[in-house]
């Protein structure tokens, strides 16, 4: 299976590509896409969307796992955050990938068994389950990875398989 995860953002947007097999896992690709802070907002959506559909042109995964918007207290951030998600979405749909979308505690969970890990935390995870080098990585490019990771490891656990064969 071959999953990109996504940690949405307006300004900086984490991506992780990750192939699995057989419980073996190795990081294809991984970086953030960067938006310029002055561009108009509606531009940065622009500039999300069509760096998404690159992404997904580039990689060809089989599924896109993004990060559910977490509520923040600033309604401004967690509107924007959700218009950001809306256009990354947009674009899995309009290439024809299967999306899956966790809670950030929920990607915690799958990749490390506690949903209320730092980022600190799950960066050196995944750096673990991936043999990366923790210096070499961001923490959107490793949320991003957990988030690849979590589908990845949801679709190859042993119950999954045995509702897919029945």
């Amino acid at each position: 299976m071959r999953v990109l995860g996504i940690d949405p953002g307006t300004q900086t947007v984490g991506y992780g590509f990750v192939e699995m097999n057989a419980g073996r896992c190795a990081a294809a690709d991984y970086g953030e896409i960067k938006v310029p802070r002055d561009m108009a907002f509606p531009q940065r959506l622009k500039r999300i969307h069509d760096s998404v559909l690159e992404l997904i042109d580039r990689t060809r995964p089989d599924a896109v796992s993004i990060e559910e918007t977490y509520v923040t207290s600033n309604a401004k951030t967690t509107l924007r955050l959700g218009h950001a998600r809306g256009v990354i979405l947009l674009a899995a749909v309009q290439r024809g990938v299967a999306i899956a979308e966790y809670a950030p505690r929920e990607i915690k969970m799958a990749v490390l068994g506690s949903g209320g890990a730092g980022q600190s935390q799950v960066q050196w995870m995944v750096c673990q389950l991936l043999k990366l080098e923790p210096s070499g990585i961001s923490e959107d490019a490793a949320d991003a990875l957990a988030a690849a990771l979590c589908h990845g490891f949801r679709c190859e656990s042993p119950v999954n398989r045995i509702k897919k064969e029945v």
